[in-house]
């Protein structure tokens, strides 16, 4: 089974990150992602959020630190290893944008990226960026269809409602010839978008009986990945309900994997992931 990692100390949580990474820095992070990327982990990833409420952050969490940033810096320090956006808001970015920023970090990845990508639900975020709330799972559509058209292209070209453009150039573009897109979310609309306009899906929030139900609903396309959670793992203390925790995503229909891991310190986190390797080698072969 593939597994991926969700990158401590970049995304916070309330009561679902480690005492240790309120202190962590890039090293620690860089540690981690040098040693996942060593025992074959399959991606990392880092969130979007460019300002949170203060009042949204008591849930949601205030601290993101800027996936661009953070995977170009985690690029250097790894070989393999995929990097995710995990998701990046297509509301906030004009596709071009996206393909410029994120096509150079696929380029000096060595094409590594996945782009994660999602609709966006914090209306004051939206508003503070002047973003257009209203509407905003068509504009995702199209933006999606006109990052497609962009991301890997010198000299792009695309006419719809709200996005066009034609004779520019993106130089650099997207070194990968079909970056593959992850769609976020937690509804079928989702689902239908990632399938219609995506390679992947990622939901998040939804209980197993009614993933299987949705994915049951929807033919997938060949090759189509569904990247699930296990939550947060303790390999070492708890090596069966590690297996069982892997095992359970995966009869609910996830192709990938994703891990968050318990651990004390940065150190502990890679002994964990050490152990989580094993296991996985041992009990899910491919």
């Amino acid at each position: 089974m593939r597994i991926g990692i969700n990158t401590p100390v970049v995304t916070r949580l309330p009561g679902a990150f480690s005492a240790w990474e309120a202190d962590a820095g890039i090293d620690d992070i860089a540690r981690i992602a040098a040693t996942a990327d060593r025992l074959g982990f399959h991606h990392l990833t880092c969130s979007e959020h460019v300002a949170v409420p203060a009042e949204v952050a008591a849930v949601r969490g205030g601290t993101y630190w800027d996936p661009l940033a953070t995977l170009g810096y985690l690029a250097a320090r790894t070989a393999h290893i995929r990097l995710a956006t995990q998701v990046l808001v297509l509301g906030y970015h004009h596709p071009l944008e996206i393909a410029k920023r994120y096509g150079t970090l696929d380029v000096v990845s060595g094409g590594r990226l996945i782009l994660g990508l999602g609709v966006g639900s914090l209306r004051e975020e939206f508003d503070l960026l002047g973003a257009a709330f209203e509407n905003r799972g068509a504009r995702a559509d199209e933006a999606l269809r006109a990052l497609r058209a962009a991301l890997s292209q010198r000299q792009p070209h695309h006419h719809s409602a709200h996005y066009q453009f034609s004779n520019m150039i993106v130089d650099p573009h997207a070194a990968q010839a079909h970056v593959p897109f992850w769609i976020g979310g937690r509804s079928a609309r989702s689902l239908r978008r990632a399938i219609a306009l995506a390679e992947g899906w990622v939901p998040f929030g939804l209980d197993f009986d009614s993933l299987r139900s949705m994915l049951a609903a929807q033919p997938l396309p060949a090759g189509f990945e569904v990247v699930l959670s296990a939550g947060r793992l303790d390999p070492l203390s708890d090596p069966a309900g590690t297996r069982n925790a892997v095992t359970a995503v995966s009869e609910a229909g996830a192709t990938v994997v994703g891990a968050a891991i318990h651990a004390t310190s940065a150190t502990h986190y890679c002994e964990q992931l050490a152990t989580l390797a094993d296991l996985n080698a041992r009990h899910f072969p491919e």
